[in-house]
């Protein structure tokens, strides 16, 4: 039997527009927590899955990925593994990593992939054996994390290692949902990229509905997400900058989203 056949992920909200993600394996019982924005509702989720937490994977130290994170872990007993960066700045880690770094959840082979940009201490955790990755507040559907403790250039390398390291299969899930103003905004720099006018009109019948937009696949954005778009010439003809390095188109495209 396929890991994926016994494997089942849950999405849930947290906060005011932030992600809980658990992903259980039903052979071995081991369940995985991304980020704890708010121990409440990941206790809420495991009680109705009846679902014993086993690992919490941290991608960033900001309070609204990690706040709940003392409460479930004492609650819960799971080990906790984050950025080494990390390591000043969350007192509950059992165990860091750096770039590359694989760490077994159980069944369940997790790949971190350093990508600073919005924090210095940021990583993205791949399990490639479910084509799962979760991006924290580097990728969103749609756009990319403002840029705080790191640079534009340090954020456009860590997009680019995404799109090199993770299959176009890859289905992403994040820390946030934030897909329609990223739609809006997207439709400003590529307004005639069909894709993306499918995906944005698909965005806001999800919202309509109060549903998620999320997870996404790397293909759909690299189809219709901007930020990963910079290095396309039509994406660099549309803004005026035919012939400009992807970095610099990526700053351009920030900046706009910034300032908007």
């Amino acid at each position: 039997m396929a890991l994926s056949d016994t494997t089942e992920i849950r999405q849930f909200s947290c906060l005011d527009d932030n992600f809980g993600v658990l992903i259980h394996d039903s052979e071995s019982g081991t369940t995985v927590a991304f980020d704890v924005p708010d121990s409440g509702a990941y206790e809420e989720v495991l009680e109705t899955t009846g679902w014993k937490l086993t690992h919490i994977l941290i991608t960033h130290h900001h309070w609204d990925h990690v706040q709940g994170l003392g409460e479930l872990k004492e609650k819960t007993g799971a080990t906790v593994i984050g950025p080494e960066r990390s390591r000043q700045k969350i007192a509950e880690l059992d165990r860091t990593v750096e770039d590359g770094d694989g760490v077994l959840c159980g069944p369940y082979e997790v790949r971190a992939i350093s990508t600073p940009g919005h924090t210095l201490d940021q990583i993205s955790w791949h399990i490639a054996s479910i084509g799962v990755a979760h991006t924290g507040d580097t990728l969103f559907s749609l756009g990319c994390g403002r840029v705080f403790e790191g640079d534009k250039e340090m954020m456009w390398s860590s997009l680019a290692k995404l799109m090199q390291k993770l299959p176009d299969d890859t289905v992403i899930y994040c820390g946030h949902e934030y897909t329609e103003a990223n739609a809006r905004f997207a439709l400003t720099i590529e307004p005639g990229n069909a894709d993306l006018k499918a995906r944005a009109e698909e965005v806001a019948g999800l919202r309509a509905r109060s549903e998620p937009t999320l997870p996404t696949t790397m293909r759909l954005e690299k189809a219709t997400n901007p930020f990963l778009r910079a290095g396309e010439a039509s994406v660099a003809a549309a803004l005026g900058m035919e012939g400009k390095p992807a970095v610099e188109v990526f700053t351009e495209i920030r900046t706009r989203k910034d300032n908007a």
